[in-house]
């Protein structure tokens, strides 16, 4: 450190806290980053994929019970969920208010949650 340069003594404390950061960010920018080799990848961490199969059953019983729902209700949960689109999307789509969107949508989700063709499969 350069003592003798701070002309200023009341400066001593900004320099001194200067030099701390300066140091201790050298320190992080040299830090050493280790790799390990392995045989083997490590397995991997987290929930396992569902089975493919057992997807497209869910999936054939969703659609089941989707085509079970009236004709307007129908509508909106495919636009909504299936193309994606917003409330206001649907809505413009339909020629209907956003609130009429959120209102059949909720009713029809309460729907599909008691068909029993979806509800069979929750918890086994």
């Amino acid at each position: 450190m350069a003592w003798d340069r701070i002309e200023d003594h009341r400066a001593l404390d900004g320099y001194v806290r200067r030099a701390l950061v300066n140091t201790r960010t050298s320190q992080w920018r040299k830090r050493k980053v280790e790799e390990f080799v392995c045989e083997e990848l490590p397995e991997p961490v987290g929930p396992a994929e569902p089975d493919p199969a057992e997807r497209q059953v869910l999936h054939d019983a969703m659609w089941r019970a989707v085509m079970k729902l009236p004709e307007r209700q129908r509508q909106m949960v495919v636009l909504r969920y299936y193309e994606d689109l917003s409330e206001a999307q649907t809505a413009e789509v339909l020629g209907v208010s956003v609130g009429t969107v959120k209102s059949a949508v909720s009713r029809a989700l309460g729907r599909l949650r008691e068909d029993p063709e979806l509800t069979a499969g929750v918890g086994a």
